[in-house]
């Protein structure tokens, strides 16, 4: 019987060591998952190691129409991780990424392929493809300690052609820093069109319903018409060309947007005789013939010429939300709208309208041939009947995908989730194309500023499109995704927003404080520009008398006063707006003080004791005394510079959370 349980021992022993053994090989021999990134990954052969960059990193490109993509993509790198690589052409050794072309026609233009073996391989039909390449690595090199990377074989591409989002900057200038800093995190996400709206107006309600007192704005620099552009903010034409060719180089096309005939009131606030008495001074008169001369002017001064204004192939002309009320005026905004799809042809131009033909039909006809549209609504331009006459569709369906910040109609923020698993481009609105239907060119998302005064700034307009970004990023790239929602999510607040970009202010990572200065001296630089939501600022204080607009601290974007310029209280401004705080210390007054901050609102403590939360209010805007509207007082806390105060500050803190 000892005997017995003896030999039972044995064989368990035996059983357990094979077991553990097979254990141990199959887990040396698994498969490398499928790495995160955003747009998710079409293909992955997963290996068993990992690629480590060596101390001597190289970027080796072996055809000069690479070297421009090779530098980029090593500077990049320097940017997010400190390291500088040696670009060079030539063939590749161990511990290197090499960038070539190869012919594939089944990855299409955009797509590429990538083996991660002793050295990572980049190919692809076209230089874009290497371009996109470079972005899938660059995620993956920051979600892995040490930047190392998966071995396995990618093979990548896009579901659909356009990728794309618009910014209304007609209604609220948008600076051009920050339109240059959108160009990039479009392009580390693989999105290929931003739609900049160059003119636009509020509504009259919120002006004492007088169209003369109505915000309007044209944002380009004009010389034939001198004083069309607005003084509140505008772009010169040289440095929007520039801001083309940048975006450019990182394969994101502008499309520019002068938008007629409606929309249209800073035109008509320029030359009254241009708008409509019957329909609104925001549409042109179209029964004027002032006004096709004063329109082929101005789209000329940006299309004519060797070297446009309009630098990039595609050119939006608007053409939405005009009248129907009388068949004369439908068969006049047909007419326009032919007309100016023909005029921006006539420059070489692709021309893009917004779909109206619907709210619209009738006679005259509108050149379809080589025509895209923007699909928005359906009850503007239904889908099936455009697709019929030859048109060609972006998928933009204003309930799904269009963000006007606090205006209590569309979206405050999109439904994130729903997108990622309901929408594609396929989806406009309540129709449903096939997704391999050529007639959708694909898909994009807009952030409109309809209601002027009240709050918004571009910080707050970027923490609302940014993770609206990501996820149309993957749905127009890779339409069904494997990754869940709640991995998505949870995955894609750890990438960077791109290379050398940090628009949300974001410092650590988990719930710290994550800066601290035993005493902050006057007129110095701290190593962070900014912190943005969710945040708190803590500092000790001996107050002195300061002069009427004493900064604490400033950055490019904001400005925390310790005496507001006009009240002479604690206060902070930025975007033109000035919001302070009933509070301002008595000289010699010692106190404790706590700013948090968050995307709804921003509080001042006083030795722990609240003065004021400064929450989303109801206000009548602008010259308004019959419609409110909301008014938003946040503030991404500014660092970079401390100004010239004369109290001394102690044991300032800075936590990357409300506490």
């Amino acid at each position: 019987m000892e005997e017995t349980k003896k030999i039972q021992n044995w064989y368990r022993r035996i059983t357990f060591f094979l077991v553990f053994v097979c254990l141990l090989d199959m887990g040396a021999n698994a498969q490398n998952p499928k790495p995160f990134v955003v747009p998710e990954l079409q293909e992955w052969n997963g290996g068993t190691g990992f690629f480590v960059p060596g101390e001597a990193l190289k970027v080796v490109y072996d055809t000069p129409k690479l070297q421009e993509i090779a530098n980029q993509f090593a500077e990049d790198y320097r940017l997010m991780f400190g390291i500088q690589p040696t670009v060079i052409e030539g063939k590749p050794q161990a511990g290197d990424f090499f960038l070539t072309t190869k012919k594939d026609k089944k990855l299409g233009r955009e797509g590429y392929a990538v083996d991660i073996d002793k050295y990572v391989k980049i190919s692809a039909p076209e230089p874009i493809g290497v371009y996109w390449a470079t972005r899938t690595l660059l995620q993956m090199s920051e979600k892995n300690e040490g930047r190392k990377l998966p071995e396995g074989v990618i093979r990548d591409w896009p579901g659909y052609g356009t990728r794309g989002f618009l910014i209304d900057c007609g209604r609220k200038f948008i600076p051009m820093a920050y339109l240059q800093d959108l160009a990039k995190i479009m392009s580390y996400y693989k999105m290929n069109f931003l739609h900049i709206v160059l003119n636009n107006n509020g509504f009259p309600q919120y002006f004492n319903n007088d169209w003369n007192r109505t915000y309007a704005a044209f944002r380009l620099e004009c010389d034939t018409y001198p004083g069309l552009t607005a003084r509140d903010g505008y772009y010169t034409k040289d440095e929007f060309k520039d801001f083309q060719r940048e975006a450019s180089s990182r394969f994101v096309e502008i499309i520019p947007e002068i938008d007629v005939p409606a929309h249209s009131l800073a035109f008509s606030h320029y030359r009254p005789s241009l708008g409509s008495k019957e329909y609104g001074m925001d549409h042109l008169d179209l029964s004027n013939p002032e006004v096709y001369p004063f329109v082929d002017a101005l789209f000329k001064e940006y299309l004519e010429g060797d070297d446009p204004v309009f630098m990039g192939e595609k050119v939006h002309i608007g053409t939405d939300e005009y009248s129907n009320k009388k068949k004369e005026v439908v068969e006049q905004f047909r007419a326009f709208t032919d007309h100016y799809i023909k005029y921006v042809e006539s420059f070489g131009k692709k021309p893009y309208i917004w779909g109206a033909l619907t709210h619209a039909a009738g006679d005259t006809p509108v050149k379809s041939d080589n025509v895209t549209m923007y699909a928005w609504s359906n009850h503007y331009a239904n889908p099936e009947d455009m697709v019929k006459q030859g048109y060609k569709l972006i998928s933009i369906p204003d309930g799904w995908i269009y963000i006007v910040p606090l205006a209590g109609y569309y979206q405050d923020y999109l439904n994130i989730k729903h997108l990622y698993t309901q929408w594609t481009p396929a989806k406009v609105a309540d129709a449903t194309f096939d997704e391999k239907d050529s007639s959708v060119l694909g898909g994009m998302f807009g952030e409109w500023n309809d209601i002027v005064g009240n709050g918004v700034s571009v910080k707050d307009i970027h923490h609302r499109i940014f993770p609206a970004l990501q996820t149309i990023a993957v749905k127009t790239w890779n339409t069904n995704p494997s990754a869940s929602y709640d991995d998505f999510d949870m995955n894609r607040k750890d990438l960077s927003e791109a290379p050398g970009v940090n628009q949300l202010g974001r410092i650590g990572r988990g719930k710290a404080l994550v800066y601290e200065l035993p005493v902050l001296n006057p007129k110095s630089k701290l190593p962070y520009a900014e912190i943005g939501y969710d945040y708190t600022v803590t500092f000790d204080m001996e107050a002195d008398a300061e002069d009427a607009g004493t900064e604490l601290f400033k950055s490019q974007n904001a400005t925390f006063y310790l005496s507001d310029p006009i009240k002479g209280m604690f206060g902070f401004s930025r975007d033109g707006y000035l919001n302070t705080f009933n509070f301002r210390p008595y000289k010699g007054e010692k106190i404790s003080v706590k700013i948090t901050g968050d995307n709804v609102s921003t509080a001042l403590y006083i030795n722990d004791r609240l003065i004021e939360n400064m929450v989303i209010e109801k206000r009548f805007l602008n010259e308004s005394t019959e419609a409110q509207n909301n008014y938003l007082r946040t503030l991404v806390f500014p660092l970079k510079n401390s100004g010239n105060f004369k109290s001394k500050i102690k044991n300032l803190k800075v936590y990357n959370y409300k506490r």
